[in-house]
């Protein structure tokens, strides 16, 4: 995949290295020559010096065979404005948006542009850490509304079924690691003491699902 990142702070320059790691062909933008000097001088990327949301230097970039664009500089404004030139002038058909401030972050979502607000991410992560660390997220989704943990089957809940520790909406069972091998569950497998659950939960349901675990305050 041909990735194009616009801006070489410390997000931009971690994303360009993981790409890269990948196999992923990569260009990077930033108007700071001094700023591509994160990259290290293994980067094999191509790096290019100019504003990001300058026609000129995003089509000195490959702007019009980039497969995927993600704006990550320090400036809301500018990261707007690259992404949407990128998504709606070259058709790039995967691109993102880093902000800073989450009240802009739900705006431009509205419009249809996939934005990550580092503000509100960070703040959702830390209040997990901090209220549910029994059941730490594997990943969380949007801004940390819906999340993948993951955890033991305790002994109590042997010989249930996947379908009791379902709430539509709120709590569904997508895998199960049993002896080594992962599989899909049916509503109807019934569970094993050991077994590794790992399920996709509403953040607002975590304190319920501990409960149900064994492992909230409450539980006992």
């Amino acid at each position: 995949m041909y990735v194009i990142i616009m801006g070489c702070g410390r997000v931009g320059a971690e994303l360009c290295q993981l790409l890269a790691a990948e196999g992923h062909e990569v260009a990077v933008i930033d108007y700071n020559e001094a700023a591509l000097t994160r990259l290290g001088p293994a980067f094999r990327g191509r790096k290019v010096v100019g504003v990001g949301f300058d026609r000129q230097v995003l089509l000195e970039a490959g702007i019009e065979r980039a497969e995927a664009f993600a704006a990550t500089s320090s400036s809301d404004n500018a990261n707007i404005i690259a992404a949407r030139l990128a998504g709606n002038v070259f058709h790039v058909p995967k691109v993102v948006a880093r902000l800073y401030d989450p009240r802009r972050a739900e705006i431009y979502r509205r419009l249809g542009l996939v934005t990550i607000s580092s503000t509100t991410w960070g703040a959702e992560r830390i209040h997990e850490l901090l209220t549910h660390g029994a059941l730490d997220p594997v990943h969380t989704f949007g801004s940390g509304e819906v999340c993948l943990v993951s955890a033991e089957t305790p002994a109590h809940l042997a010989g249930r079924a996947v379908h009791d520790l379902t709430i539509p909406n709120e709590i569904t069972v997508v895998a199960l690691t049993r002896d080594g091998r992962a599989f899909i569950p049916l509503m109807g497998t019934q569970l094993q003491a050991g077994d590794q659950l790992h399920l996709v939960v509403l953040a607002t349901t975590l304190e319920r699902l501990e409960n149900w675990l064994g492992l909230g305050e409450g539980s006992n």
